[in-house]
């Protein structure tokens, strides 16, 4: 896998997590939306054709289900990449909603 470096920036409304990889000249990311008290959306996960396969979209999505984790919210995935990791990971169920 590559060395990736992941950031998080959020406010009142969501966030975004954006992704880089040392010597690409890209960013990958992944956005979500505030859903209520303890509840977050993840709606949109993208990464350019220069990072796809090395693991930069699964390193974002296992970062924010760290994330999650950590602050006690649970993540609605509508995003279909998260839905798919979400079904792949059932470790994850504690974070993932299902509707």
């Amino acid at each position: 896998m590559a060395d990736i470096s992941i950031t998080h920036t959020h406010d009142q409304s969501g966030g975004r997590y954006a992704a880089r990889i040392d010597g690409v000249e890209a960013e990958a990311e992944l956005t979500y939306r505030k859903a209520g008290p303890g509840r977050i959306i993840a709606n949109h996960t993208y990464a350019p054709p220069a990072m796809r396969g090395t693991g930069v979209a699964k390193a974002l999505v296992e970062r924010l289900v760290a994330d999650a984790r950590a602050h006690g919210v649970k993540i609605l995935p509508t995003c279909s990449y998260v839905a798919a990791q979400a079904e792949q990971n059932p470790a994850w169920s504690d974070v993932m909603l299902t509707h």
